[in-house]
């Protein structure tokens, strides 16, 4: 379904690949005919899908339009940066999420509670290309304190230490911006499971016992609050990954949705098809895993 949907999908899309490949230069009409024919866009449309779905089998996802480069080498390039981006990002949500969730849950109606939960549905109802560019204009236009765009300081032949610095100062923006808008998916779920916990005759049990408030929470129900969370957690992950392009178009990150945004502007059919089977593909492996790890956190499900 994935790989017919990405096929057929692309070729509503407004505009021929073969004139905008040719705007701006002086071509006759011959020659734009001549392009699309190599180009396969005149075949039949059946005919097309057949194509490509046996190069898709070969492993061959095709030639860019664009970049006449292989897609699948285009798509190694870009997919190191986008994970650098995605998992950075993941990792800092995840932590910032559950710390904040189960100490708001703790003190229920509190103003830590309430400005919070608050704070994170602001943000994680702000639209993330809106966000970007405000903190653009703030951060790297205003204060100037980082870089506008692009993984490296451009011109520079840095390496080693001086490199992991300077692509760390150029992640600060684009980071933020994906935390701020999705971390509170994970505060207010492990808000939520911790609240239901709370009320259980286990934590009374360790309360008997003489345990401190804190590890009743950290010992007793953040663990069990923790199991709700982890399919959201993989399915955040895979989805960060295609949410990307809007992160890393406004930041000009070279990535995975970077490269989507420039297969838009043709339309580059075989570079979009790719990044579309690469997105879904990793989605569904990180379902498929979400489903793994939640048979091995929850005894019950090993055993039904």
């Amino acid at each position: 379904m994935v790989v017919v949907l990405g096929f057929f999908a692309f070729r509503v899309l407004p505009g021929d690949p073969a004139i905008n490949l040719t705007r701006g230069r002086r071509v006759s009409a011959a020659e734009v005919e001549r392009l699309r024919e190599e180009l396969g866009l005149n075949d039949p449309l059946p005919w097309q899908f057949v194509s490509y779905l046996g190069d898709l089998l070969r492993g061959d996802l095709g030639v860019s339009y664009v970049y006449n480069r292989s897609v699948g080498a285009l798509i190694l390039e870009g997919l190191g940066p986008t994970v650098l981006l995605t998992g950075s990002a993941a990792l800092v949500s995840i932590v910032l999420g559950l710390w904040l969730g189960q100490k708001a849950a703790w003190t229920r109606g509190s103003l830590f509670d309430r400005s919070q939960t608050g704070l994170a549905l602001v943000f994680w109802s702000v639209p993330t290309f809106w966000l970007g560019l405000i903190l653009l204009l703030v951060f790297s236009g205003g204060f100037g304190w980082f870089p506008s765009g692009g993984m490296v300081t451009a011109g520079t032949d840095l390496r080693g230490l001086a490199l992991v610095l300077d692509v760390a100062h150029h992640l600060v923006l684009p980071v933020l911006t994906m935390v701020a808008v999705v971390y509170a998916q994970y505060l207010m779920v492990m808000r939520a499971s911790v609240l239901e916990e709370m009320t259980s005759d286990y934590l009374t049990t360790a309360r008997a016992k003489g345990l401190r408030e804190d590890l009743v929470r950290t010992r007793h129900a953040v663990p069990n609050a923790l199991l709700p969370t982890v399919t959201l957690i993989f399915l955040t992950i895979g989805g960060l990954v295609g949410g990307a392009v809007t992160v890393e178009t406004v930041f000009s990150w070279p990535g995975l949705g970077y490269l989507t945004f420039q297969g838009l502007s043709a339309p580059d059919l075989p570079l979009l098809q790719g990044t579309f089977v690469v997105f879904s593909s990793i989605v569904i492996v990180m379902n498929f895993v979400a489903e793994l790890v939640y048979r091995v956190l929850d005894p019950r499900l090993r055993s039904s």
